[in-house]
């Protein structure tokens, strides 16, 4: 009869080591997926912040679809874009399909 006591909180023992073992696990798998993903994204959509909200009148940028243009107007949420050497091909476009953006030379 002892002999089953012993085996029952050997066993209990073992029950609770391994959960705390896949804890522990959980949260290093965790920390990883955040620092190889969420952290490196979260930096990207800062930077992405900081290039819309420094568009002014007269960059050249690039669109996400691919287009060049010279922004010649700047709202809250909106620019409008001259595409081409047509000066009648004016696009307003939201800032968040800016790509990228090239400030002119000031010379």
């Amino acid at each position: 009869m002892n002999l089953l006591l012993t085996d029952a909180a050997a066993t209990a023992g073992q029950g609770t080591a391994s959960v705390i073992s896949l804890v522990l696990m959980l949260v290093f798998w965790f920390g990883i997926m955040y620092f190889l993903m969420i952290r490196p994204q979260k930096k990207e959509q800062k930077k992405k912040a900081a290039l819309i909200s420094s568009v002014e009148v007269g960059d050249s940028i690039l669109t996400t679809s691919g287009f060049y243009g010279i922004v010649i107007d700047v709202t809250d949420e909106d620019v409008i874009v001259e595409f081409g050497n047509n000066k009648n091909c004016r696009i307003p476009m939201k800032k968040a399909a800016i790509e990228q953006v090239e400030k002119p030379d000031s010379e």
